[in-house]
């Protein structure tokens, strides 16, 4: 028995199939969703979603949002979300240092610049982090030698 999984983020789907288990980064805690789940609506925190089916896993980054529990599906509306096979290393390091040199300047005179600012560079630890983590194929500079 299986559960549909959809994955959209603003700009595309990044994930559709039928999986054995979901694993999700609820706000109160991780979630591992399987078929037949009692509904549930949440918020989503910055996190990982696994995916399941089989022996075969994928994993996902997610950067806020909200996840739609039913019986037969799971609908994830994510704010960003990625496939950890997609992430380009160099380019999540470079937001990672461009983050870091704007709050290094000091806080912005409106709240809103330093929030973006902050959320950039907690997506791009996000994303170098599931890199290291999850990646079998490719080499972090931030991975142990």
């Amino acid at each position: 028995m299986t559960i549909r999984c959809e994955i959209v983020s603003q700009d595309r789907t990044v994930f559709a199939g039928d999986v054995d288990i979901v694993v999700l980064p609820g706000a109160a805690g991780e979630m591992g969703i399987l078929p037949k789940h009692a509904p549930v609506l949440t918020t989503l925190k910055f996190g990982i979603i696994k995916v399941r089916k089989g022996g075969k896993e994928e994993v996902f980054t997610v950067a806020g949002g909200v996840a739609e529990v039913q019986p037969d599906i799971v609908t994830v509306l994510a704010d960003a979300a990625e496939n950890v096979a997609e992430i380009d290393i160099a380019r999540a390091d470079a937001a990672r240092s461009r983050a870091e040199e704007a709050l290094a300047k000091g806080v912005p005179a409106d709240t809103d610049s330093y929030l973006a600012m902050e959320a950039a560079l907690r997506k791009s630890n996000l994303r170098l982090d599931a890199v290291r983590r999850y990646s079998k194929n490719t080499r972090s500079p931030y991975s142990e030698q």
